[in-house]
């Protein structure tokens, strides 16, 4: 099967090799660059029309920095509003951790990339706690490292668009 997101990925530069220790903590012989791919409308575009197909939810939301772009992408495609998830508190301003209307809604959380699944579960967790719905995740490259079975734990669905195998054959 041709996986035209993974051929995209790899066109635009997404697969690097050298030493790289990933935001999970982990040490990696190469590094999955989706942040700078999907800076490609051409690659953002067909994640998220992908993604878009690929689920029903009411609201899309993003883990800044990597998921914001998905997230938009998705929206655009799907005619439904996103929501950003901020990483940390921020110490001005409404002071708030979500930016969107989310409560009590079915909010799917995409992700650029996921490891240990560590951001996602953040997500997830920021999400219901705000009053979201939220049991899934989409993720553009699951590297295949047990977030597929952290996500099963709790309840959360974890889909992604290409494996980490299908993008280092």
């Amino acid at each position: 099967m041709v996986n035209e997101i993974a051929d995209l990925l790899k066109l635009h530069g997404a697969v690097e090799f050298g030493d790289f220790i990933l935001a999970s903590g982990a040490r990696s012989t190469y590094y999955l660059d989706i942040k700078s791919a999907v800076t490609s409308p051409r690659v953002l575009g067909a994640i998220g029309n992908t993604i878009a197909a690929m689920a029903t939810f009411d609201v899309v939301a993003g883990v800044a920095v990597g998921g914001v772009p998905i997230a938009v992408a998705t929206a655009l495609a799907s005619g439904r509003p996103y929501a950003i998830i901020r990483s940390a508190d921020k110490g001005h301003g409404k002071k708030e951790r979500i930016i969107g209307d989310i409560k009590g809604k079915n909010v799917l959380l995409v992700e650029d990339v996921t490891t240990s699944g560590g951001s996602a579960l953040y997500g997830i967790d920021e999400l219901r706690a705000a009053g979201a719905v939220a049991d899934m995740v989409i993720t553009v490259v699951d590297r295949e490292s047990g977030a597929t079975e952290k996500m099963k734990e709790r309840g959360i669905s974890l889909l992604s668009l290409v494996k980490a195998s299908e993008l280092l054959r």
